[in-house]
């Protein structure tokens, strides 16, 4: 009685069977473009955006090829852009919550209230290997001011903020007023950095909701200020 022979499969075979599936390549791909951003982030943090070479990012992430980072996200604009986005949509998601309790909240809300909505969700990111604030910190420091952040960062919340703030101020004027969120926005953002970085050291005075108390009471101060006599934005 004849017994059959198994015959070995063909190369092309053998070699799809050791192929990784389109699904792993794409794990391993968002696995590897996380440690760049991890990676990415404390290093813009610690030393600068500029100042930075991204082949250095790259070892950091324990990437062999040097040109991993430009692989995974083109350049140093798409890279920073990446982290903002990715952080960004972190303080988004609870942001958005709040600012729809203000909007259909019973109670018509303050000008404090509008200043919490931003200043708190920024405070979840100080947390152990998070290094978003120092890095978005250093970002605003090298480019001089937040302008031009505030899409990629923010999202829709803080411009229904500013719509709102409008309308609990009336009679601050709009380039005035403009000029003050600006102002909430970047020391915000600084003086939380500056809180986490003297945490790092184990040295913060005051516990941290005390901090964002004060912080909103300082902030909300400011934009309803007086407008200094003789302002020619008063006119516009």
């Amino acid at each position: 009685m004849s017994q059959s022979v198994s015959r070995p499969a063909p190369a092309a075979a053998r070699s799809a069977e050791r192929r990784p599936t389109s699904d792993r390549g794409n794990v391993r791909g968002a696995a590897t473009r996380q440690l760049i951003l991890a990676a990415a982030e404390r290093l813009f943090a610690e030393h600068g955006i500029s100042a930075v070479p991204l082949r250095d990012i790259g070892i950091e992430a324990g990437q062999r090829n040097h040109a991993a980072v430009q692989y995974h996200f083109g350049d140093r604009e798409e890279l920073v852009k990446a982290i903002m986005e990715a952080r960004g949509a972190e303080s988004e998601a609870v942001r958005t919550d709040i600012v729809a309790g203000l909007m259909i909240g019973g109670e018509v809300p303050r000008v404090a209230d509008v200043v919490a909505a931003f200043v708190q969700p920024l405070a979840i990111h100080i947390q152990p290997e998070n290094h978003y604030l120092a890095f978005l910190s250093m970002l605003i420091t090298e480019q001089g001011g937040y302008e031009g952040l505030e899409g990629v960062h923010t999202g829709g919340s803080v411009i229904s903020l500013r719509a709102l703030l409008a309308r609990l101020v009336p009679d601050v004027p709009v380039a005035v007023l403009d000029e003050r969120w600006w102002v909430t926005l970047t020391s915000s953002v600084h003086t939380l950095a500056r809180y986490q970085a003297a945490q790092a050291r184990r040295a913060p005075s005051i516990p941290l909701d005390v901090l964002i108390t004060d912080l909103i009471a300082y902030l909300s101060a400011g934009l309803v200020a007086p407008v200094v006599a003789g302002d020619p934005r008063a006119a516009l």
